[in-house]
């Protein structure tokens, strides 16, 4: 087999100009093997070559240039090897490499078809970069989707970011490329280089399937092997898919990974540091889950994460993926559940990542009064293409299969529902029936509530929806959004209201108290006291209370109380739970100095004694979502500023709660009961454990006849200033 000459004049530069001007949606049609006039054909383009041969057997057989770029041609009798091992000279070094043009497409029609159809849940396992080997030579295919584009092409260091050389093949009308690039490894470096075919711009662009990307303020892709992980979780999932989450126990912390605790030096912690030293607090505190503010790669610090451009990768900031898993996976052998923060509402506008991927609006809307969001300067998703559907769907997919999360936090569901939210008359578009809802948000929140449902049992999803859009909580067969749960903003908010105000006025305020329990039950809610609540001017916890320091930590032992024996699964953010002092910065750690005071170390305890009453005692959790697991006492004693309340479990059992919100202690208070005997107590935020005053029961306290706010039975009991007592009968 001897390399044909061939006649220069009848190689046209015009037949070769798409490749050598990176403009050729369909390299294949040019390069790599062909057969003409019934010989094999195999042509090279090697742009920083001096000569390229192939190698059949141990001899290399020179190509011939046709094309002083760098366009290379063999002839011969008989097809070479598939292998196609070639050795270029560039620069006097001999490089031996595999023709990329001679490998087919291995995007199947199916996949293809759900993706764009917006059905394709695991699209990150067909988009992206994955490492593997076809006809025996190992390497890594990218496949991306760009339907405007009118070349795309894959550059790094392996081929000195030349947009040239690389250049990828288009599957028709579904608006994605591909191309195995043999040789590769992982840990390299890439990004899609993108030419619009109408304007003519060049676009450089990280890859939105990728699964790991640079330190930032760097933003290429890098290669990764999906190599399994070898998880010891098994208990944990059978456990999990059994789970009547409906009635048990759920006590999120909400957790800022790089802010949590750093290193003396200033370093972050990284997921493997959290598996040292967050786990056993998490279990010495009794949460049941950690819920990570967003951890997708992000480009700014300041943005917490919820600016995400990785939406399949963990941010490299806290160590790889693995490191990932392995916290995960300690925390499940720790009985403790991990919930990511997820944000499927915008996106940031860096010209690296999504936005006007190809050269026009694809992932975002073109008109700014539906795809642009006026608070956060970010865009909005189009979730009316159904690739973009796709897209998001197999995010959520990939953090539950992948990490095996035990949820989702969906941010922001509020202003993906409202066409209008947060904008002027004129400023937004309305939907086909002439209304402000997000027909196609719905539908995409809809899809995206059953798939996490069907495919990952006991996974739970959680609204960030501050509005009364109804039945956010309940089955979409019932025409519900789906979710497991809702943030019960509205009760949050009239809580905060209500303990900023000194206690002699809140008298007049008691119905911020009182007004939740009209709607409690209309949602399965969650009562979060959440970073947004710590940040942006608002103030510490313990910095909106009222009144001297003494006053102050007392009403944020009572706020805590309070939460933890109310209708509904609770959060709190870190540094709620040790009287931090200060706003919330995501650039230092929490102030953990704090505990060396006898304020902050008895709101600690305190924390914890609520967590763990609130785990054990079946009573103040069991039916949090329905209407028989609470009932009032007394809601009317506005003059005295105190209300007391029933928390009832299944099984009957029950505890009485009573909060009083003003520094005066409240000797011989009459409370009534439903059953005869003795009460004692169970928890007093007052107690001298927690530097309280220790204003209390002493032993117990014993019944009377005498009935009382609808009671058969009362008692008279100290309510001990700004506090909150929970009460038990004596079997």
């Amino acid at each position: 087999m001897t390399p044909m000459k061939t006649n220069l004049a009848n190689k046209t530069h015009k037949n070769f100009e798409p490749i050598l001007t990176a403009r050729s949606h369909d390299p294949h049609a040019l390069l790599g093997p062909h057969e003409e006039n019934g010989r094999p054909v195999l042509r090279v383009f090697r742009p920083f070559a001096t000569t390229v041969s192939l190698r059949v057997g141990s001899e290399d057989r020179p190509l011939q240039r046709i094309h002083a770029a760098g366009i290379f041609e063999w002839h011969g009798e008989f097809p070479p090897a598939k292998e196609r091992v070639l050795v270029a000279l560039e620069d006097g070094v001999k490089v031996q490499f595999h023709d990329p043009y001679s490998f087919p497409a291995t995007l199947t029609q199916d996949d293809l078809y759900l993706f764009n159809a917006g059905k394709l849940h695991q699209a990150y396992r067909s988009l992206g970069a994955h490492v593997r080997s076809i006809d025996g030579v190992d390497g890594v295919r990218f496949t991306v989707w760009a339907p405007n584009a009118g070349r795309v092409s894959v550059v790094g260091a392996f081929n000195r970011w030349d947009g040239r050389v690389h250049a990828m093949r288009t599957h028709g009308a579904s608006g994605v490329w591909e191309l195995f690039i043999p040789g590769l490894a992982p840990g390299e470096l890439y990004k899609f280089e993108i030419l619009n075919r109408r304007s003519g711009q060049i676009f450089v662009k990280s890859d939105p399937y990728g699964n790991s990307f640079e330190m930032r303020p760097s933003t290429a892709t890098r290669v990764v092997a999906q190599k399994p992980y070898g998880w010891q979780d098994g208990a944990w999932f059978k456990q999990r898919a059994a789970w009547d989450w409906l009635h048990a126990p759920l006590n999120i912390y909400e957790v800022h990974v790089g802010s949590w605790r750093k290193h003396y030096d200033g370093r972050n912690y990284t997921y493997r540091d959290l598996a040292t030293h967050l786990i056993p607090y998490a279990q010495e505190m009794g949460y049941t889950h950690i819920e990570l503010l967003p951890i997708s790669e992000h480009p700014l610090d300041e943005s917490w994460g919820y600016q995400t451009t990785g939406y399949f990768a963990a941010t490299s900031r806290y160590g790889t993926a693995d490191d990932l898993r392995f916290f995960v996976d300690t925390c499940h052998q720790a009985n403790i559940g991990v919930i990511l923060d997820w944000v499927p509402a915008h996106f940031p506008t860096d010209d690296f990542a999504l936005a006007r991927f190809d050269g026009t609006a694809l992932y975002e809307h073109e008109d700014p009064r539906l795809g642009f969001h006026q608070d956060w300067g970010t865009h909005i998703f189009n979730y009316g293409r159904s690739e973009v559907c796709s897209f998001l769907l197999s995010s959520a997919h990939y953090w539950l299969a992948e990490f095996h999360l035990d949820g989702l936090r969906v941010d922001a569901v509020a202003s993906m529902l409202y066409l209008d939210y947060s904008r002027k008359a004129g400023e937004w578009l309305p939907n086909k029936f002439g209304g402000r809802e997000n027909l196609d948000a719905i539908a995409f929140l809809r899809e995206l509530n059953v798939m996490v449902h069907d495919q990952f049992p006991g996974a739970l999803t959680f609204a960030e929806e501050s509005t009364a859009w109804p039945s956010v909580s309940r089955p979409t067969y019932l025409g519900g959004l789906g979710f497991s749960m809702k943030w019960n903003m509205g009760w949050m908010n009239d809580t905060l209201r209500y303990f900023s105000r000194a206690p002699i006025y809140r008298r007049f305020h008691q119905h911020e108290l009182t007004f939740g329990q009209l709607y409690a039950y209309s949602e399965n809610f969650a009562l979060p006291f959440s970073h947004d609540e710590v940040v942006h001017g608002k103030g510490s916890l313990l910095d909106k209370m009222p009144g001297d320091a003494w006053q102050k930590f007392a009403n944020l032992r009572l706020l805590l109380t309070y939460q933890a024996t109310a209708p509904g699964k609770k959060l709190n953010f870190m540094g709620n739970e040790i009287g931090q002092g200060r706003e919330w910065s995501e650039k230092r750690e929490l102030d953990w100095n704090l505990l060396e005071y006898n304020f902050q170390r008895g709101v600690k305890q305190l924390a914890k004694d609520l967590n763990r009453l609130y785990i054990d005692n079946r009573a103040l959790h069991e039916l949090d979502f329905t209407v028989e697991g609470f009932q009032w006492i007394d809601c009317h004693d506005a003059d005295q500023s105190v209300i007391s309340y029933i928390r009832r479990g299944r099984n009957g059992a029950f505890v009485v709660v009573a909060l009083n919100f003003t520094p005066v202690p409240r000797e011989n208070y009459r409370i009534g009961v439903p059953k005869a005997g003795m009460y004692r107590e169970l928890l007093n935020s007052d107690s001298i454990f927690y530097s309280g005053s220790n204003v209390n029961n002493g032993e117990g306290v014993a019944t009377d006849e005498q009935p009382w706010m609808d009671q058969p039975n009362s008692m008279l009991i100290k309510l001990p200033p700004l506090a909150g007592v929970i009460f038990s009968s004596s079997k």
